[in-house]
């Protein structure tokens, strides 16, 4: 699966293999975003974010045609809640849709997308369970995925950046572990382009 990342000045496309327990970086690639594409985080243009990300896949050379985007944070509403631990999954996904997101969404839940992610025992209650429930407007994950199908690829996950980050460092975290590890600082840093000009008259 490729991991996309869409911002307001580009596009970036990671693919990774895994070997011997390391990862290894397949492809890779930036690639500008047109102009007032992407306006404080959402899409305004998908046509042209399609084109800059499929611009990016013809030069990374990938054969892959899965991926994964997020959406920022900010578009995004997160709680834990606790359900019965003897629910299924699919008799908790049923009770969240119905009962759990419109206590704390407060969008019509037709025009959100909603899902969970079980956390594991509550520890205060024994027969409870915490999940984490995020919900998203609609439109915010129907452009990043119009987006991507307009480059060929099929989005296969869509999870919010700072999950994603998460995720990804828990991934690699084994590969900085050592004996040492009370006085290791490891930084998870996120690059952004800087564009400066200066103008004169």
């Amino acid at each position: 699966m490729l991991g996309l990342d869409i911002s307001s000045t580009s596009v970036k496309l990671l693919e990774l293999s895994k070997a011997g327990g390391k990862f290894k970086v397949e492809s890779y690639g930036v690639e500008p975003s047109p102009e007032n594409a992407v306006v404080e985080k959402n899409i305004a243009d998908v046509e042209g974010v399609g084109e800059a990300i499929a611009r990016l896949v013809e030069r990374s050379k990938t054969k892959v045609k899965e991926a994964a985007v997020a959406v920022a944070g900010s578009a995004v509403i997160t709680r834990v809640i606790e359900m019965p631990a003897t629910l299924s999954e699919d008799e908790m996904e049923t009770q969240i849709n119905t009962v759990e997101a419109d206590n704390v969404i407060p969008y019509p839940l037709d025009e959100v997308s909603v899902d969970f992610e079980i956390q594991g025992p509550s520890l205060p209650n024994e027969d409870q369970v915490e999940a984490l429930l995020a919900a998203c407007r609609r439109e915010n994950v129907e452009m990043r995925q119009g987006a991507v199908e307009l480059a060929g690829l099929k989005s296969k996950v869509v999870d919010i950046e700072a999950h994603c980050m998460q995720r990804a460092f828990n991934l690699v975290r084994q590969q900085f572990e050592s004996d040492n590890d009370e006085d290791q600082v490891v930084s998870i840093i996120t690059p952004r382009l800087v564009s400066d000009s200066l103008t004169g008259r």
